[in-house]
């Protein structure tokens, strides 16, 4: 992969389609900004959490085509996608054809049976799956209350467990009166009374078991069977890596990415994927790394490169084994660090990270903001406790909203803001982080709504409802939104210093890197190789800098008084 700098966004993000975002690329202001386009999920065929719930790899054609990858690549773009090792759709082929044909189906084992991965390992409960026993699974980590299970009903009209970490919805449809004439032999009376009572108790979560029916008493079983028949589902079901069908589903979509011109693919949700009996089930220990090589092994060949994606705290050094294993590392704590050090002062912290990273040459992609948030608690270990809880009590001041797992707030994994919000909406602070960003190792992640100087959208959250908190930075900009913003210094700005950061040499992985502090408060940075060199000087006390980089077409000089 390239080191140069890499947009990111939703392929509606810029202008309501990717065709769209092709042309702001094309536009004068953005030639040569960017060498590369992370493009989210939603490019694919999906229905849930915005393209993670991936149904097929094929284009979602609402929002992409052929043509749209090929002007990207005309730009000379590399292209980053994804790909969800863990789990697929419910609504995908392999999960459809489970529920048509149950045990005939050639992917009966493509997905996780709970039962009979708990064969032996626990009591059979009278709902129909099994409740492990206590010793192999009070140190399992779920991503929700409860068993991860979905009880999915199979032609032969048994209802089966299955293996379920993300998100699930179950559907009935209404009935009607003609719909339980036909089927029960009711008259028109029967039926729509207890058509009503069941639709009724479908849209309040009532208990079928619990709606009186007097006189029509005799009709419950019937009419709960007839609803359970045409029951549907929502959600994102596991993969069972034991399943051949599974590798082959894994080889033809590396395939598939590779031929959309991906030239680095994220890997999302990959530390779920392995499982075991008594086994923690995230990140289990070697098995994780076991899956990842087989996976490295089929995407070399293919000429891509792997990013594995995975939050976790300083302390626990993941990303230390990632980089020893020869994985691109994300560097979540980059965000939280330069919020700190720009709001306190003080650079000490992020440059002992600076260090770090090349002292143990690791390859990272950082960034400022994200599609998801700013990842606070992965700075467990790296910042004192107390200065973690300030920043997190700073971005939350600011409009940013909190991300629990089971309403505990010690398990979120980040604050929902739009970076330019968590600074307080305040430009000279946007572009310092922009540029102390780029002066950073690594390969500069740019979340599109940063490089607009976007704002917290509180009414996208109104609207999205409970689950809603993500929308706050994920706002779509309209062409016009877009061209209002290109005249704006903070944007210009950023689009000329990206510019000239890809063409300046010394930024190359292997150049040398210099950082220091001549003050709490005062950051230099350079980078030299072949006697061109960049240099950054910056006062965070004052928010000022000046910017100096040699590039091939010249001096880049940019400064903030």
């Amino acid at each position: 992969m390239n080191n140069k700098a890499m947009l990111n966004a939703y392929p509606d993000s810029l202008g309501g389609r990717l065709n769209q975002a092709a042309a702001v690329l094309e536009k004068p202001e953005f030639r040569d900004a960017f060498r590369s386009f992370y493009i989210l999920p939603s490019v694919f065929h999906s229905d849930l959490d915005r393209g993670f719930s991936v149904i097929s790899y094929e284009l979602n054609r609402s929002l992409a085509d052929e043509d749209s990858l090929e002007r990207l690549k005309a730009l000379g773009l590399d292209l980053k996608m994804d790909f969800v090792l863990n789990h697929v759709s419910v609504l995908s082929p392999q999960f459809q054809d489970l529920l048509r044909q149950g045990e005939q189906s050639p992917y009966r084992d493509f997905f996780i049976d709970w039962n009979r991965f708990w064969e032996g390992h626990g009591q059979m409960t009278a709902e129909g799956y099994i409740q492990p026993d206590q010793e192999l699974i009070q140190s399992m980590f779920f991503r929700k209350p409860g068993l991860p299970i979905l009880m999915v009903r199979l032609p032969d009209g048994r209802d089966v467990p299955y293996w379920n970490t993300f998100y699930q919805e179950v559907r009935y449809p209404a009935l009607t009166a003609p719909m339980l004439m036909n089927r029960l032999g009711l008259q028109y009376q029967e039926a729509v009374k207890i058509a009503a009572r069941f639709n009724a108790a479908v849209n309040s979560s009532t208990p079928f078991e619990e709606i009186s029916l007097d006189e029509l008493e005799p009709y419950r079983g019937q009419t709960t069977a007839l609803l359970q028949e045409k029951r549907e589902y929502l959600g994102q079901m596991d993969l069972n890596i034991r399943s051949p069908l599974v590798w082959e589903y894994y080889r033809d979509t590396l395939m598939k990415l590779a031929a959309y011109g991906a030239a680095i693919v994220r890997l999302d949700a990959f530390a779920y994927a392995p499982k075991a009996p008594g086994r923690h089930n995230f990140l289990n220990d070697p098995e994780t790394w076991e899956l990842l090589e087989e996976v490295k092994g089929l995407a070399q060949p293919l000429g891509l490169s792997l990013l594995p994606e995975i939050h976790s705290s300083y302390a626990e050094g993941i990303h230390c084994k990632l980089s020893h294993k020869g994985y691109l590392t994300y560097d979540f704590f980059l965000p939280g660090l330069l919020i700190d050090a720009i709001e306190r002062a003080d650079a000490s912290y992020l440059v002992s990270w600076a260090r770090e990273i090349r002292k143990n040459k690791m390859k990272v992609v950082n960034m400022l903001g994200c599609h998801d948030g700013i990842p606070l608690l992965d700075l467990k270990g790296l910042l004192p406790d107390e200065r973690i809880q300030e920043l997190i009590d700073l971005v939350i001041s600011r409009g940013g909203m909190v991300k629990n797992l089971h309403g505990q707030k010690n398990v979120y994994y980040q604050v929902n803001a739009t970076y330019y919000s968590a600074l307080g909406e305040d430009d000279r602070k946007m572009l310092l982080a922009r540029m102390i960003q780029l002066f950073m190792p690594g390969t500069p992640q740019v979340w599109y709504l940063d490089l607009f100087a976007g704002r917290n959208d509180l009414e996208a959250v109104a609207l999205s409802g409970s689950a809603g908190h993500k929308e706050i930075n994920r706002t779509n900009l309209t062409m016009e939104q877009i061209d209002a913003a290109l005249t704006t210094k903070i944007v210009q700005d950023q689009l000329s210093a990206l510019k000239a950061y890809n063409q300046c040499m010394a930024f190359d992985p292997d150049g040398q890197m210099h950082i220091e502090m001549k003050q709490a408060d005062q950051l230099v940075i350079t980078w030299e190789k072949q006697q061109k060199t960049a240099r950054l000087v910056a006062n965070l006390s004052t928010l000022s800098f000046q910017a100096s980089m040699d590039t091939s077409a010249g001096a880049f000089v940019l400064q903030q008084d």
